[in-house]
């Protein structure tokens, strides 16, 4: 039976909680209830989840959708910044913590949290889990306002679609059901994988691209809460081929909303839309280990941003793949107006770069031997672990969550300095005032799992305790 970590400052009476002591929240008893979301009994576990939702909801830390503050930039409205989405893989609860506590000393509000379809699998992070950790995070280290949390490439796989087209996009149809329930407001609708190069025009090879995107489109729309409009990315080239055009984009935009203007009169569009301009996810990894050199091709942002706005009225141009550029490189993505930048890799090597060797060493063991089957011929240990490791996250899960207090430290102050340097050059400082102006979070209740659960309720003679 789930205890309440937080005694008399949070009461829970006929399913409404109230928090009387919000000073009680940002203490280790969050720690200890978002533990117990993670790594809890069903029953205490389900109980924890919707604890660290309401606690949000009463207190003003609610899982929100981007989409008002995309379109006011599309529409010339705002602009100068680009927003960081993060995917938080590792030590998912303590890695966010030290983003929030950059974002509060930077007064960013712009910003995203995010997880891929393939990462949810391979981390063992189902997305009720991922929200519940975000936003435990948000609310230990004080933070207030909307909460962006975003589903990444939420992909279709393009072999699979081939084989069997309906049961494949259903599968991403049920994974959008799963997270949007969950509170992710934010979609990235990944049907680029199904464009054909190999056919003579651009319509015949962003057709079943832009046609996918809408079914997935229209999918989410119906499952959006009440007064939410959930921001929805689309995507016209696969990161790591070759870089999109002007052209492209008007292509895939042009027949994305005309398909879905006779599917679906009047339906909202999409927020943004990715492109590619010259990375790929996770970075070229050397013999060494090191990482290529990657050059972008800043130009084709600012077109394609451009483009977005002005003809489309999007946020402008998404850039994936971006975590393993140099830092000489992240200022240059407000100056081209890019929209948002999604930001992965580098902060898993961060963390296996500062856990003790013999866990490292233990892991890559483990790869060694439930992973080999992913190893080239060619391939040196280097680059077969750099480009395994993250297969390890999901069975090591609770290793991470346990490092040591002095190692945890190590970490949290790595971190703390990448965000508030990324948050810097990317111009999201006193990005809060925006966000407040455009943004306007939805207060959403959920049912009580258990609501005979008494330890975490009050007797109605103290619910108005205030001590």
């Amino acid at each position: 039976m789930l205890d309440n970590p937080f005694n008399r400052a949070v009461t829970v009476l006929d399913g409404r909680l109230t928090v009387h002591d919000e000073s009680a929240i940002a203490t280790p008893a969050m720690d200890k209830l978002v533990y117990t979301a993670v790594f809890g009994d069903a029953d205490d576990r389900d109980d924890a989840r919707w604890l660290i939702w309401e606690i949000g909801q009463a207190v003003g830390v609610q899982a929100s959708s981007i989409h008002d503050l995309y379109l006011a930039r599309g529409a010339g409205k705002t602009g100068g910044f680009t927003v960081p989405a993060m995917n938080i893989r590792g030590m998912a609860y303590d890695t966010a913590r030290s983003l929030f506590r950059a974002a509060i000393k930077l007064r960013v509000g712009a910003l995203i949290l995010e997880i891929a379809r393939s990462e949810i699998a391979y981390t063992d992070q189902r997305p009720a889990e991922y929200v519940a950790a975000m936003l435990a995070a948000a609310l230990r280290e004080g933070f207030r306002g909307p909460v962006f949390i975003q589903g990444d490439h939420f992909q279709v796989n393009a072999k699979k679609f081939a084989v069997d087209p309906v049961t494949e996009v259903n599968g991403v149809k049920q994974l959008a059901r799963e997270a949007i329930a969950a509170g992710f407001y934010n979609i990235d609708v990944d049907t680029s994988t199904l464009v054909d190069l190999s056919k003579p025009t651009l319509q015949e090879q962003q057709q079943t691209n832009y046609e996918q995107a809408v079914e997935l489109a229209l999918t989410v729309r119906d499952l959006e809460p009440e007064g939410v409009t959930i921001s929805i990315g689309g995507e016209i080239g696969e990161v790591g081929t070759q870089n999109s055009t002007v052209e492209e984009l008007e292509t895939y935009m042009d027949g994305f909303n005309e398909t879905l203007e006779k599917r679906s009169t009047g339906t909202e569009g999409l927020s943004k839309i990715s492109v590619q301009s010259g990375t790929t996810h996770g970075g070229v990894v050397l013999a060494d280990g090191s990482i290529a050199d990657v050059k972008i091709d800043f130009d084709t942002l600012a077109r394609l941003s451009k483009i977005a706005r002005e003809k489309y009225g999007l946020a402008g141009a998404v850039q994936h793949g971006a975590s393993t550029l140099p830092d000489s490189a992240f200022h240059n993505f407000p100056h081209t107006e890019t929209a948002e930048i999604h930001l992965a890799t580098n902060f898993q090597t961060m963390l296996y770069d500062n856990i003790p060797q013999a866990l490292r060493s233990e892991i890559y063991e483990w790869l060694r031997q439930n992973a080999t089957d992913e190893r080239k011929p060619t391939d040196t240990d280097e680059q077969f672990f750099y480009k395994t490791r993250k297969k390890a996250l999901g069975p090591f899960k609770r290793r991470f969550w346990e490092l040591p207090a002095d190692v945890k430290a190590r970490l949290a102050k790595v971190y703390e300095e990448k965000f508030s340097f990324l948050f810097t050059q990317l111009a999201a400082i006193n990005t809060r005032e925006i966000v407040d102006r455009f943004v306007k979070a939805v207060e959403q209740h959920k049912p009580q799992p258990h609501p005979d659960l008494a330890v975490v309720e009050a007797a109605p003679d103290d619910a108005d305790l205030s001590d």
